[in-house]
């Protein structure tokens, strides 16, 4: 999930982000969504606005600010959560956009990327669930609420700040320390509007065990949880997409909470995990798919005993001992790049897209065949058979010379067959498993590590998500 960082609150937001300003809205006409997309949308150079609506009645509205074109406006209104206006960077107007639209993540957004879908609170999305596309929902444990009017319930004293104006604000990089007096201010105001939120039902922030200061990790923990060495970290600086969200940007290095830092693990074994468990060592002392090696070992042999075949008949050889260490090298160069065509890239020996959408159509259609039978018997529980042989020995030839594909693969196999069959995850995951122990050439835990990995969530069993 990327997460954007907003730099203001609107004035008139039911939902205020801890830690930042006010900015004025009244010029934006919250009320009428084809108005603020016109405020921006060829209006003139670096301007732009855009408006659509959302599945559930509401709708999101966008407009660069032309007094102050480095920033947006981002409103998003829920016909029973009220509304949220918030002032972003300009470029990050389409990755909010898409987050709100697509994004399958509520409307908002805390602590590095927690979301709240307006009845509880989940974990940022890291976890990729290719059965459903999109990340897998983590509720937060023991997570309380945090309204307006809850915090409101201690000292303020709003005389001592102002609004700000849009003309000539500039974001800062470490939140208002006296925040309270900010709210208390905004709370003010608010008897401006028609019919405003009440204050215990303006979502401000969350807390949860998870969340506490203390329980933070550093990279050092986040190395560890991930199983991996600190040198191999991303660098916070210039790797940083490529690290979970932090929960806290401390001055001395961002902070994760413990289950966040779990999830990234978790995502990155998905990733990562199925290259390094199917590869293999090749004559060369390289590391690379095991598929890949088998191959090479194979053709190495094919070209050294023809090489041995052509010395014997040569009578240049008829009174040298053949040099079986030079044979064996030179027939492993010679071997070397027709096995890396049978399974890479462009000019491949083997059509490997062609394959995979094959491996595909050959499970769907083995489980299409099953729900036929099943509707036409009438049967009130469905049974899936097992995947044919000669599929799974398929399934195995192309995994293991593209491991790094199997999680793509499985994923596409339990998308097609939930939205073509109505077929649950859970239950042609289980089926993908009994079928590999039943005729892959790999080992049993192999064959359950590989899955562990390459499944999405909803396909594994309910005990080990």
């Amino acid at each position: 999930m990327h997460v954007i960082h907003p730099v203001a609150n609107g004035l008139r937001t039911d939902h205020p982000v801890p830690g930042l300003p006010f900015i004025n809205d009244e010029r934006l006409p919250l009320d009428n969504p084809d108005a603020i997309e016109r405020t921006g949308r060829n209006q003139g150079e670096g301007l732009w606005g855009r408006t659509d609506s959302l599945r559930d009645g509401g709708w999101v509205a966008f407009t660069t600010e032309p007094k102050n074109r480095s920033y947006a406006w981002a409103v998003h209104h829920h016909p029973e959560y009220g509304r949220t206006v918030l002032l972003i960077h300009d470029q990050d107007m389409s990755d909010l956009h898409h987050d709100w639209m697509y994004g399958h993540s509520g409307f908002l957004y805390r602590h590095g990327g927690y979301w709240w879908d307006g009845t509880a609170w989940h974990r940022p999305g890291q976890v990729l669930d290719r059965a459903f596309e999109h990340y897998d929902p983590r509720p937060v444990r023991a997570a309380t609420t945090v309204t307006a009017a809850d915090l409101l319930a201690q000292a303020a004293t709003p005389d001592n700040v102002h609004v700000s104006k849009i003309a000539d604000f500039t974001a800062s990089k470490t939140p208002l320390p006296n925040w309270l007096d900010h709210l208390a201010l905004w709370a003010q105001q608010r008897h401006r509007l028609p019919a405003p939120q009440p204050l215990d039902q303006c979502v401000v922030d969350l807390r949860a065990p998870e969340l506490e200061p203390a329980r933070l990790v550093d990279r050092a923990g986040l190395a560890k949880i991930a199983g991996i060495a600190l040198n191999d970290l991303p660098h916070p600086e210039r790797g940083r997409r490529h690290l979970p969200p932090p929960q806290v940007d401390a001055p001395e290095g961002p902070r994760w909470s413990e289950p966040v830092a779990r999830d990234w693990a978790e995502q990155r074994r998905s990733a990562d995990g199925p290259a390094a468990l199917l590869a293999g060592t090749t004559t060369f002392g390289t590391s690379q798919p095991c598929g890949l090696v088998t191959d090479h070992n194979l053709l190495t042999k094919i070209i050294k005993d023809s090489l041995e075949d052509e010395d014997t008949r040569s009578i240049k050889r008829r009174f040298a001992k053949t040099d079986e260490k030079r044979t064996q090298e030179t027939a492993a160069t010679l071997a070397w790049w027709p096995a890396v065509a049978l399974s890479e890239g462009p000019g491949s020996l083997f059509p490997m897209s062609a394959l995979r959408t094959t491996l595909i159509e050959a499970v769907v259609g083995g489980l299409a065949d099953d729900v036929a039978r099943a509707r036409k018997w009438e049967k009130d529980e469905l049974s899936l058979g097992d995947i044919r042989t000669d599929v799974v020995k398929l399934l195995d030839w192309f995994i293991l010379r593209n491991p790094d594909a199997t999680p793509g693969l499985f994923g596409d196999i339990l998308l097609i067959a939930r939205t073509r069959l109505d077929l649950a995850p859970e239950q042609v995951g289980s089926l993908l498993r009994r079928s590999f122990h039943l005729d892959s050439e790999l080992d049993g835990e192999t064959i359950d590590t590989l899955l562990d990995m390459a499944l999405p969530p909803s396909a594994k069993r309910a005990d080990d998500r």
